[in-house]
């Protein structure tokens, strides 16, 4: 790939913003940031590249305007453009940064797609304050051997922002991520809903104490929680019903990835990228089309908390 020539953060700047974001932010108006893991490692090519353009469509819809962020030749941009979203979606080498491996990539001038962690971190440096995403990482089962547990969690519990999200990935212990968020006193919330959703489908089988049911809501709940206390609101948006993969068909597929990843050895990083691949082929595509449509639900659903927030503050 051709190495990105956008300037170089004054030192001191963590993130660059793109023009259209920078403006956005100087003049008060809606921003939503993007995630670019989502791109690099969750959806297969060629599929990833028009996913991103309809997600980010999707923010645009909501009223606000998307910025997907991604670490390029050691620059952290906040908002990509059209080449360089070529770039995130093509490059198959393009690592996969959480914070810790922020500072490395950043001085060594390396590249690469940025977690839900590091997204939110930059997002909320560049003072952004909505996040859209699919699900959340979480407490990996058999955590309790492995103590394997998303950086996701406590990063959500320091840095302050709104994420939407389709509940946590399928592949957690997802009554043990609720624990742990609850523990770290990050503030969850059902849209319209006191079931936590679960990911591919509407119910997790694990209840939420609140729910919100309008942006308008959501936005004074996060206004509240800015105040009070640091870290972010997490707003749970199920898919319909009608939409979700089919329920026993989700259960197949969960149980033979995680099976085929421990034959594999997989672990780690490579874990949710392979295990995605894995339900992306067992379910002939289903899975795909099925993460597809939550993460723009969600991209619109932040795109309305985003203007939101920004009544509030006009």
């Amino acid at each position: 790939m051709q190495p990105d020539h956008s300037p170089a953060p004054p030192r001191g700047t963590r993130a660059v913003p793109s023009p259209e974001v920078r403006a956005a932010l100087d003049a008060g108006r809606p921003v939503v940031a993007l995630e670019s893991t989502l791109l690099a490692h969750g959806l297969p090519r060629p599929d990833n590249r028009a996913a991103a353009d309809e997600v980010e469509a999707a923010v645009r819809a909501g009223g606000a305007v998307p910025a997907t962020i991604a670490v390029l030749d050691g620059v952290p941009h906040v908002g990509l453009t059209s080449g360089q979203l070529d770039r995130v979606c093509a490059d198959p080498g393009l690592a996969k940064l959480g914070i810790r491996d922020l500072p490395v990539a950043v001085a060594l001038g390396l590249s690469g797609a940025t977690t839900v962690a590091s997204t939110a971190l930059l997002a909320a440096t560049a003072g952004i304050d909505v996040f859209a995403t699919g699900g959340l990482g979480g407490v990996h089962r058999e955590a309790a051997e492995t103590f394997d547990e998303s950086a996701d969690l406590t990063a959500l519990s320091r840095i302050p922002l709104v994420v939407v999200c389709a509940g946590v990935k399928s592949i957690l212990d997802v009554p043990a991520t609720l624990e742990r968020l609850e523990s770290l006193s990050v503030s969850v919330v059902g849209y319209r809903t006191t079931t936590f959703p679960g990911f591919y489908v509407a119910d997790s089988g694990a209840t939420l104490d609140w729910s919100v049911g309008d942006p308008e809501q959501a936005a004074a709940v996060f206004a509240e929680r800015r105040d009070l206390v640091p870290g972010a609101l997490v707003v749970a948006n199920p898919l319909p019903a009608g939409e979700q993969l089919d329920p026993a068909l989700h259960d197949r597929v969960i149980a033979g990835a995680l099976a085929a990843a421990e034959q594999a050895g997989v672990r780690g990083k490579a874990l949710t990228p392979f295990v995605l691949d894995h339900l992306h082929r067992a379910s002939a595509g289903a899975t795909l089309a099925v993460n597809v449509r939550l993460v723009l639900r969600n991209a619109e659903l932040a795109g309305q908390i985003a203007v939101a927030l920004s009544a509030r503050a006009a």
